[in-house]
């Protein structure tokens, strides 16, 4: 059972939009679902929840900070394995087990695939709200990188073949002579594809196009990445 305190009946939930943060809750308990998902809702956050690791699975990723609350214990898969199936396509979403019986082993397996916390049941409502906020702060601040990386990805695919060969070149250390040679065009021709890149990235200097470069895995050994 979840320990909350008793919503007064004059306090209405706050109003939410589509941005609002979810917080999902993956609990085969009817009692625990309706009693988080209350809680939830009157922190003022959207609550989704599902009886079963597969319910949660058919529904799409959140284009939102989110954050995930979840049984270890659930009727098909459990919540270990729950937490592996979505460790690549939903990596922005931390993860707040909670449990009636948890175990060391169990507690640190968990927490060494990423999870953020692992409650045990009871669980007073400050604690869990407090998990939550902290989960919810991580999830937008990995959407941000994520978003941030998505820009330099579309600046990227603007540029021709030769701009990002030059790219390539220039941000692992060449000189513009270098990069002629390398490429069999003159050092004023390097030049011109030198500032169209530096302009289409954005790049305030060539520091900044290295440390765009680096993000994108344009180097001798990775190029291609991006």
């Amino acid at each position: 059972m979840i320990i909350m305190n008793a919503a007064d009946p004059n306090v209405r939930p706050l109003p939410m939009s589509p941005e609002t943060p979810i917080v999902f809750v993956v609990d085969d308990d009817v009692s625990v679902r309706e009693s988080l998902e209350a809680l939830i809702r009157y922190a003022g956050y959207q609550a989704e929840t599902f009886a079963s690791a597969r319910d949660f699975l058919a529904r799409p990723p959140a284009r939102v900070p989110s954050c995930l609350v979840l049984d270890v214990s659930l009727p098909d898969l459990n919540g270990l394995e729950l937490q592996e199936r979505i460790a690549a396509d939903r990596s922005e979403m931390p993860i707040i087990f909670i449990t009636g019986h948890g175990d060391v082993p169990m507690t640190v397996k968990a927490m060494k695939a990423g999870a953020i916390e692992f409650l045990t049941k009871p669980i007073g409502h400050d604690v869990l709200m407090n998990a939550i906020g902290n989960a919810l702060v991580r999830s937008e601040a990995s959407l941000g990188r994520g978003a941030e990386l998505q820009t330099l990805r579309n600046r990227y695919g603007s540029l021709s073949g030769r701009e990002r060969e030059v790219m390539l070149l220039v941000t692992s250390g060449m000189m513009n002579k270098q990069v002629g040679g390398k490429l069999g065009i003159s050092e004023i021709t390097v030049k011109a594809h030198r500032g169209r890149v530096m302009r289409k990235m954005k790049a305030r200097s060539l520091a900044d196009l290295v440390k765009m470069a680096g993000s994108l895995g344009i180097t001798p050994a990775g190029e291609g990445r991006a």
